[in-house]
């Protein structure tokens, strides 16, 4: 049997450790990616789950940022620029470069549900 004070100690301890794990994630916190890695656009026919990386990494599809974001010096968010009452909506948008580019390149889905997933 253990003692109190041995108990106590390891009570201490556990706190002790405790508090300094938190300290410790809280202090260093994981670095936010320069890019955004994954994103979801929200759509009332299913929303649409994007990887950047499997589009840009040279061991996927290795396509430029600048292909896609096609407009200015440094890329932006799509919605910037394809807003539902400009010109081109982003929908519109989509459709044409992502499942062209889909359909060009043989690659990556073209039918509605292999990308309107998500509910």
């Amino acid at each position: 049997m253990t003692s109190k004070n041995e108990q106590a100690l390891a009570f201490a301890l556990a706190a002790i450790l405790l508090v300094v794990g938190v300290v410790c994630y809280a202090a260093f916190p994981p670095k936010t990616p320069e890019e955004p890695v994954r994103v979801m656009f929200k759509s009332t026919a299913g929303s649409i789950f994007f990887d950047h990386k499997t589009h840009t990494a040279d061991t996927g599809y290795a396509i430029a940022c600048d292909d896609c974001h096609h407009e200015g010096d440094e890329p932006v968010a799509c919605s910037e620029c394809h807003e539902a009452d400009s010109d081109v909506k982003r929908s519109d948008a989509f459709h044409g470069q992502c499942k062209g580019c889909h359909e060009d390149s043989g690659a990556g889905p073209v039918k509605c549900a292999a990308c309107h997933v998500m509910k």
